[in-house]
């Protein structure tokens, strides 16, 4: 079984790239989507959170509210490094759990994950590939995904690590800079991850 991590900065065109390895029969895991359910279920998370945090990051249901959390981490470095050292851990081991479940079905796995490297997420995977577009082409597919202003387009933009942190990191890049049609990068990825699959 293979397990390949997909990552890159908002609007580079991850989705497409995601698309052709479910066409490959790869089970996605969307490592987002993994910690916004832990967030709404995991009694073990949201006690780690209290201890750190306090109460006040609780709705009136008990539950962690994201934008009470976003206000307690704002603005100060250590805060957001103990809220990733803390959410890290639950979703690794969720990761873990939903690779060892692909494996179980006979089927390769795909970890999507922006903070592929940050998290530790990357050390799990047998390759890494990047999708990657210029920052003005992102600001724009931002805009029109979202229907928001450039200004604001473009301070999300900013927000995530550079190209170069990327290709540092990343041994795989995909391309995705306008200049090929959607059908065309979608082969590219397909060459690509068929490659990695076989090797």
């Amino acid at each position: 079984m293979k397990i390949i991590g997909i990552t890159g900065p908002t609007g580079a065109g991850k989705t497409t790239a995601l698309r052709a390895l479910e066409e490959l029969g790869v089970a996605v895991i969307d490592a987002d989507q993994v910690y916004h359910r832990l967030l709404a279920e995991s009694a073990p998370l949201r006690a780690a959170l209290v201890e750190r945090f306090g109460t006040e990051i609780l709705d009136s249901a008990g539950q962690p509210d994201r934008k009470r959390l976003g206000a307690a981490v704002f603005a100060d470095p250590q805060a957001l490094e103990d809220l990733n050292a803390v959410t890290h851990r639950f979703v690794l081991a969720e990761l873990d759990r939903l690779c060892g479940q692909a494996e179980a079905e006979g089927r390769h796995a795909a970890i999507d994950a922006v903070a592929l490297i940050e998290s530790g997420a990357a050390e799990k995977c047998h390759a890494v590939a990047a999708v990657l577009a210029p920052q003005e082409v992102r600001i724009r597919r931002i805009m029109a995904r979202e229907g928001i202003s450039y200004d604001y387009a473009r301070s999300r933009a900013e927000a995530q690590k550079s190209e170069a942190f990327y290709r540092s990191h990343c041994p795989y890049v995909l391309d995705n800079d306008g200049s090929k049609t959607p059908a065309e990068f979608r082969e590219e990825a397909l060459t690509l991850f068929r490659k990695l699959l076989e090797e």
